[in-house]
């Protein structure tokens, strides 16, 4: 979720953004469009220079914001997808259904089930046009982590090694009308928190990567609980959860966490982080390198945990013994 216009005016500044703020990506990362069974999604791709890519990396961005939330402008340690590239990876962050180039044809959106067969079909369209290494994996965040839970329940796509997101849990902290309520204060301090944790000129930066939330999304937010009962058990490979010290949509107490981690049953493995310094947008803030390459230290994981699998007669991607979460960073 984002409110840049309200933040914007809280945080101050100049009347004018500086010129690196101003409709630029980052080095190596280029606009992208897919097939998904006939809707065409946009998005940003990054590439690894002069080698072919470890993995692929499919980002998927939250509420009112579109695929480059995943390559912030406001400091050069902030893009996942100059970061990915720059580690071997290929970056692929996608404006989900109803934004971007899909949001003309589905101005409502999509519901929950039905973004994520479309996400899984713009994947396979991928997949088919580039080499993805060792296989998929998901990152997301608020939003987009439902989307990637419920693709990730029913993967039919090219191999999934593994999700990772951020910015969701099971049990909310606000009344679900606080997606759709007017921009204030109020949904300022849900969205950021404290606005010393995003570097400067953070808030002209993301203008470009503001958008309408779709009617259908909104209605969803209030489904998410019933819906997580039937989708997370359905999971099958190693998930990451990482929660910001100032994360306020969402309930993270220790009860919570047991709770959210019990659903994810089928999981081999589940990492539950919590990350200090950080609000809500949490690849947008100071802490967002430290945050990504956490992110990317688990996918080396899970890329070596594919790789021993492999080599293991009948065994598939996530077939380990599960490890206990500890709802602690580990």
């Amino acid at each position: 979720m984002v409110d840049v216009t309200t933040v914007r005016r809280t945080h101050g500044g100049s009347a004018a953004a500086p010129e690196h703020c101003q409709g630029h990506d980052s080095p190596g990362v280029r606009p992208v469009t897919l097939d998904a069974d006939g809707i065409t999604l946009s998005g940003v791709l990054s590439e690894p220079a002069g080698e072919a890519p470890r993995a692929v990396i499919v980002a998927l961005h939250g509420c009112g914001m579109n695929a480059r939330y995943f390559d912030g402008q406001a400091h050069p340690d902030v893009s996942l997808l100059a970061l990915g590239a720059h580690l071997g990876y290929m970056v692929l962050a996608l404006d989900r259904p109803g934004y971007g180039a899909s949001a003309a044809a589905l101005p409502a959106g999509q519901r929950l089930t039905a973004q994520a067969a479309t996400v899984r079909s713009a994947v396979r369209t991928f997949a088919a046009q580039h080499a993805p290494g060792a296989g998929i994996l998901l990152l997301a965040h608020s939003f987009g982590a439902k989307v990637a839970f419920a693709a990730a329940a029913s993967w039919d796509t090219p191999r999934l090694l593994g999700v990772d997101v951020s910015g969701c849990g099971r049990r909310p902290a606000v009344g679900t009308d606080a997606v759709s309520c007017p921009r204030g204060n109020g949904l300022r301090r849900l969205n950021w928190g404290p606005l010393s944790l995003y570097p400067p000129r953070t808030f002209w930066a993301s203008r470009r990567m503001a958008a309408p939330v779709p009617a259908y999304e909104v209605s969803t937010v209030a489904g998410w609980q019933r819906l997580s009962t039937a989708v997370l058990p359905r999971v099958r490979v190693p998930v990451r959860l990482t929660f910001a010290e100032h994360e306020t949509w969402w309930r993270h107490g220790e009860d919570d966490l047991a709770d959210l981690t019990a659903r994810l049953s089928a999981a081999p493995r589940v990492v539950v982080d919590r990350l200090p310094r950080a609000g809500h947008n949490i690849s947008l803030g100071w802490a967002a390198r430290a945050y990504h390459l956490k992110a990317l230290a688990f996918f080396e994981e899970c890329l070596t945990a594919g790789e021993v699998n492999q080599d293991v007669p009948g065994r598939v991607v996530g077939d380990t013994d599960r490890e206990p979460a500890t709802g602690r960073a580990g």
